[in-house]
């Protein structure tokens, strides 16, 4: 980054008049578009809320409505399906695949497997991250979330390590943008924690935290055979 670039955003942070009249649109329209996705019970997509601006006389461009709200991490519910979590960056660097499938571990703190899942609440989706040691198929870390965000994982991994103080450990984790992030990988290397990620579109890649939030949603979350969420 060039030092002209930090000072300005610097000034730009302490003086927020001084931001370009596009960046100032964007914030205010970005408080419209979460005040309607939130009161439609984070229901609505892109084209549902451009729609609802509109209705209420604010002339936007679809695109745009898309743009801000793929950048916060806002999304509609899809029909027939269940949320998407998974979301690949395709230009973030991955490490490879140690695991190859074979998801079984020796000893404790050997392999560890991580990933989230979410549930629908009448406040909007809650989201629920786990890491697992494999050997007991035990959750060694968690964290409940109204984001789903690197945040999340980054505290539920932040348990584990607190819990256990591993190290040499495999951590295997899908394509997720936020366990690829620069922080996390980071935080795995600090750890001296061994990253591995799964193949693309493989549901067998990491089984056992399936079964985990399969289990979570059937014993906690609904009990009594209620729900289907993701």
């Amino acid at each position: 980054m060039a030092p002209s670039s930090y000072y300005r955003h610097q000034q730009q942070s302490q003086h927020p008049q001084q931001r370009s009249r596009r960046c100032l649109k964007d914030e205010h329209l970005l408080i419209l578009i979460r005040n309607i996705w939130q009161q439609s019970r984070q229901i609505y997509g892109a084209r549902k809320v451009w729609r609802a601006l509109l209705r209420d006389g604010h002339r936007v461009a679809r695109c745009t409505v898309e743009h801000l709200m793929r950048k916060h991490q806002m999304q509609g519910v899809w029909r027939g399906k269940g949320k998407r979590t998974t979301v690949c960056d395709p230009q973030l660097q991955r490490a490879g695949d140690w695991v190859k499938r074979r998801l079984s571990a020796e000893s404790p703190n050997q392999l560890w497997v991580a990933d989230f899942t979410y549930v629908t609440t009448h406040q909007g989706f809650v989201y629920t991250a786990f890491v697992i040691d494999v050997f007991a198929r035990r959750i060694v870390g968690w964290k409940v979330s109204k984001r789903m965000d690197t945040d999340m994982v980054m505290d539920a991994l932040a348990q584990a390590l607190y819990a256990r103080c591993p190290k040499g450990v495999i951590h295997h984790s899908d394509r997720g943008s936020r366990y690829l992030s620069i922080r996390y990988t980071e935080r795995l290397r600090q750890a001296q924690m061994k990253a591995s990620v799964g193949t693309k579109g493989d549901s067998y890649d990491n089984a056992p935290t399936q079964t985990i939030n399969g289990l979570y949603k059937a014993e906690v979350i609904h009990p009594n055979g209620l729900g289907g969420d993701g």
